[in-house]
């Protein structure tokens, strides 16, 4: 009898194992099928198409070289005078203009990306063009994002510089751990890898 129910605890045990691997883990993708454009969600085209960051200057704003959008949104604790405030206001329109025309160049090379897959498969020379078009688009956004970002540097001083980073809230032990308040929580997370 212990020998009967030892094997058919380990039936149960292999059977509820394999029925276990048999179940499928949604792809995290699931829910995405509608979206305008496959590979950018509505978050991202807003975002796009506003001329924002969407983290592209991440590089530049984490390796000490803050950006103008967010330098002018702490102008008064940073202690920026009015002369660079009219230079960095500046230098955040121009850079938003060329990123807003960038965005919409790479929404329109993803569009065209998605499409060829949405009405058919690609041939090899197609899809090389496509994704070529779209690399070439995300660089022209992210070259705005970063530029701007090395010509603010030249307008600060090193304790204007020194400040910024504090207020962001750069150089915690955990990033995660708090959002400076200048910051869309949302946006802060995903940026840094938080769960």
């Amino acid at each position: 009898m212990l020998i009967h129910n030892v094997t058919f605890s380990i039936a149960l045990i292999l059977a509820a194992g394999f029925a276990s691997a048999q179940q499928h883990t949604p792809s995290p993708y699931a829910g995405s099928e509608g979206r305008e454009i496959a590979s950018l969600s509505e978050d991202d085209l807003a975002e796009l198409r506003a001329g924002l960051g969407w983290g592209l200057a991440l590089p530049a704003e984490l390796n000490g070289v803050p950006g103008p959008t967010h330098l002018l949104e702490l102008a008064d604790e940073i202690g920026l005078s009015d002369t660079q405030i009219e230079e960095l206001t500046g230098i955040r329109d121009r850079m938003r203009a060329e990123a807003i025309a960038a965005g919409e160049a790479f929404i329109a090379s993803e569009r065209a990306l998605d499409s060829a897959f949405a009405t058919g498969v690609p041939d090899a020379a197609t899809l090389a063009r496509l994704v070529s078009a779209a690399g070439k688009a995300w660089a022209a956004l992210r070259l705005a994002h970063l530029s701007a970002h090395l010509k603010t540097l030249p307008l600060l001083s090193d304790g204007q510089v020194a400040a910024y980073h504090r207020l962001r809230g750069y150089g915690a032990a955990d990033p995660c751990a708090t959002v400076p308040e200048v910051h869309d929580p949302v946006m802060w997370r995903r940026h840094n890898g938080c769960g």
